[in-house]
């Protein structure tokens, strides 16, 4: 037996626990629990307990105990409170569990406990004017973030941050001009963040200095993998001392080691609790193939404050647009059976979990994950396991010379993993090409009921076509490509070795050898019972490439599906609410197929004059689209009408037994199954706003609909059009724009008619609203406008 008096000295706390450990040792049947950070009782403890200062003794605890051949199940046990790391925690093969007794880590009770990377500091501030204060710390620190009771400030930037806009809360086309950089002293402080000019991601750079006419040299712009310029607009600079100039902003001079700080109104600035993160991962698990890390269970516990990583975001992903940073606060790479379930990560600076290389069966459950600096979840193999690998958009092997061999090269991937019932939100806070979930070299992926919102690009993105065989279903997936473009609530790339960036080159070497479609793509990956609303782009976006796909009982609220240069889509059983199906640039010889699907307006094809299998037995919206269709040949058994939504304005797009949808084949599927299913989780989860049905056939005279924020209606009778000034009833009448909408603040005003959008005539309330439709992925739209007895133009840009 051992005992400790309740406040024993750390030397001696230490010296018991490696007691502790021996006797642990000796003990094989009984669990055996490490108590982490707890007062040590009076009362005598039991052979199988010890208590330990820190998660690392007790890691090196459970160590020691397996190299001793200890039996039975272990569990360490972490106290309330937070837990500062010195240094990420390290699992090795040696701290595996095994399947029956698997190594469990978790909280004492139901007392939150924080794991976190982050330094606090005890500070004695002085204010120096008005609400600017400052403060010395102890020594010159590398940080990049500052916490402040528990929220995170703004780091001085220009422009300053505004949370109604939604790129980079805030941007401006001077943020490194002459004329605003001719007044910073130290410009080489500042960090740039840019757009992507094409807004497929972003860009970031350190500034290393300036000229005497103001001109900035810069490092970086490696983050995105097609190379083609900064936006010129969508850009702003940070840690600069010249831009601290509003409540929430600091600014931390490393040569002095000064602090300053504008203290927000109401702040009390004597109780403060001021942390920095320091380290930019809190856990590695890493084992190899043939020593995997196994059957470990983290669970329950709230991950916090890790370093920004964007200036490491440099790793090419196999010619999609990605670039990235092979790390996360969470980082496992040589596992099996690993488990992280019901935690918390909370504002972690780069990526959230990082599945990295050969994984097998690793399960992420339950968990949240709210405004990390990059991607949510991230299950990643290394480009070892690809056969005749490209990695940039225009790199290519010679045909001649390609790896013919189907599949993965060796097993450095991850495969049957799960992300199941997570809660993923607001992520790419900093870092904008990320998704919720990223799946890019793995095989055999699940990622199901995952509620994903608010994210600056994808939900769910799949990088390509290396190995498919995942299921991606019953997700909710929202809010997405909020600010970048061109992009998909689902996304994907199927840049694989068939593609070639010369389309012409591609067609011929398909066409010769169509065995060259499936090399990479093996396995059909699936996609279903999903819901899905994509207000910039695409609510499933199959793009260059992406091919072995089955695509069904998916609700798409919004965007449409997109099948781009692919082979062997099979798209069914959709319903596309207040749009439509868009084939983009077709191979010969597809073998698409699109069937039983539900559409709101006529295709929107571009360049696509071979139609694979089959296009048919589909219920379009009106006689028009049907027409449309037959013209190119397709659509021989379908229909058209409405279809009877059972109660679309609670989301129930359920039909009718009357519906023409059933008499093509359509059948109902669940509308209740979307998202996370805990209770917790559901009670926090958001929901995708339920959009109003566009008209179908004649449209009622006082109907009004939302448009940019604004309400609008078609303009109809002599009252209208005296008011209005117009020559007849054509074009739709803005009603009212209130304040802060995007039609307000876009320079549209009560009274005006809109007539065309993209010089598309809209002569009804259908008309504008499928012609936005099909324009909005752009991020801007012309708009023409009926004001003061004369046409004007409207740029409109499509997000603040």
């Amino acid at each position: 037996m051992v005992k400790y008096a309740q406040h024993g000295n750390l030397k001696l706390r230490v010296l018991g626990y490696i007691v502790i450990g021996f006797v642990l040792a000796s003990c094989q049947k009984t669990p055996h629990r490490i108590y982490v950070k707890s007062e040590y009782p009076d009362s005598s403890l039991s052979t199988n307990t010890a208590h330990v200062p820190t998660i690392q003794h007790a890691l090196d605890s459970v160590a020691r105990l397996n190299m001793d051949g200890i039996k039975g199940s272990i569990e360490i046990l972490l106290s309330p409170g937070t837990h500062y790391l010195e240094a990420p925690l390290e699992l090795t093969s040696a701290h595996s569990g095994t399947n029956e007794y698997p190594l469990t880590i978790q909280p004492t009770g139901d007392s939150e406990v924080i794991i976190s990377g982050a330094q606090r500091l005890d500070l004695e501030w002085v204010q120096i004017k008005d609400s600017l204060w400052q403060t010395n710390l102890e020594a010159a620190l590398d940080f990049d973030q500052l916490y402040i009771n528990g929220q995170k400030q703004i780091r001085a930037r220009y422009p300053n941050c505004d949370t109604t806009v939604l790129v980079y809360n805030g941007y401006a086309a001077d943020a490194i001009a002459p004329t605003r950089t001719l007044g910073w002293n130290n410009p080489e402080t500042g960090i740039l963040h840019a757009m992507h000019v094409a807004e497929w991601g972003d860009y970031h750079y350190q500034i290393t200095g300036s000229d005497k006419k103001g001109n900035v040299t810069l490092e970086g712009g490696f983050q995105n993998n097609r190379q083609m310029g900064m936006h010129p607009e969508y850009r702003y600079v940070e840690n600069i001392r010249e831009e601290l100039d509003a409540p929430g902003e600091w600014f931390y001079d490393q040569n002095t080691g000064r602090l300053s700080f504008i203290r927000p109104h109401g702040l009390n600035m004597d109780s403060l609790e001021v942390e920095i993160p320091i380290l930019e991962n809190l856990i590695k698990i890493t084992g190899t193939s043939d020593a995997p890390v196994q059957n470990i269970v983290w669970q329950h516990c709230t991950f916090r404050h890790t370093r920004h990583t964007f200036m490491k975001t440099n790793e090419p992903l196999l010619r999609s647009d990605w670039m990235i940073h092979r790390g996360g606060a969470i980082f496992l790479e040589g596992t099996e059976n690993i488990r992280f379930e019901n935690n918390f990560l909370d504002q972690v600076g780069g990526n959230g979990i990082f599945i990295s290389g050969y994984n097998r069966r690793a399960m992420i459950s339950g968990n949240r994950i709210r405004k990390p600096g990059a991607s949510g979840v991230c299950l990643v193999g290394r480009p070892e396991a690809v056969r005749s690998p490209s990695l940039e958009y225009h790199e290519f092997v010679d045909w001649q010379k390609l790896d013919r061999t189907t599949g993965p090269k060796d097993n450095t991937y991850p495969l049957d993993c799960i992300v199941r019932d997570n809660l993923i939100h607001d992520i790419g806070r900093v870092e904008k090409q990320v998704a919720g979930i990223q799946i890019s070299m793995a095989m055999g992926i699940t990622a199901s009921h995952n509620s994903i919102y608010n994210t600056p690009r994808a939900g769910i993105n799949i990088g390509d076509g290396t190995w498919g065989g995942h299921v991606i279903e019953y997700n909710d997936v929202f809010n997405t490509v909020l600010e970048t473009g061109d992009h998909g609530a689902f996304n994907s790339w199927g840049r694989d070795r068939f593609w070639h960036p010369n389309r012409s080159t591609m067609n011929t070497m398909v066409k010769e050898d169509p065995s060259l479609i499936l090399l990479d793509a093996v396995d059909t990956t699936v996609i279903r019972n999903n819901r899905f609303r994509c207000d910039h782009g695409w609510d499933i976006d199959l793009d260059d490439g992406s091919s072995n796909y089955h695509i069904y009982n998916n609700l798409c609220l919004n965007g449409g599906i997109k099948l781009r240069e692919g082979f062997y889509r099979t798209v069914e059983n959709n319903i596309m609410i207040n749009n439509s199906f868009h084939p983009h640039v077709w191979f010969e010889n597809s073998h698409d197929i699109f069937r039983h699907n539900i559409v709101s307006t006529r295709y929107k094809p571009i360049r696509v004059s071979d139609w694979g299998d089959q296009i048919d037995y589909n219920l379009l919206p009106d006689s028009s689209a049907l027409a449309f269709s037959q013209k190119l040949g397709l659509d021989q058994h379908s229909l058209y009408g409405a279809p009877q939504y059972i109660d679309p304005k609670s989301g129930n797009f359920k039909v009718s037994t009357k519906s023409p949808a059933l008499q093509v084949g359509f059948v109902n599927f669940s509308m209740d199954e979307f998202g996370v299913f805990s209770p917790d989780l559901k009670k926090l989860a958001q929901s995708p706003e339920i959009p109003v049905l566009y008209p179908v056939g004649k449209e009622d005279a006082g109907a009004t609909f939302e448009f940019l924020g604004a309400q609008v209606k078609k303009l109809q009778g002599a009252g209208e059009r005296s008011a209005t000034g117009m020559d007849g009833e054509r074009g739709i009448l803005v009603l009212k724009t209130p304040t802060g909408s995007l039609a307000g603040t876009q320079g549209l005003i009560q009274g005006d008619v809109i007539l065309a959008l993209n010089n598309q005539e809209t002569n009804s309330m259908r008309q504008l609203l499928e012609a936005y439709q099909g324009e909005r992925w752009k991020g801007n739209v012309d708009l023409t406008v009926f004001r003061n007895q004369s046409p004007m133009k409207l740029n409109v840009t499509l997000r603040k």
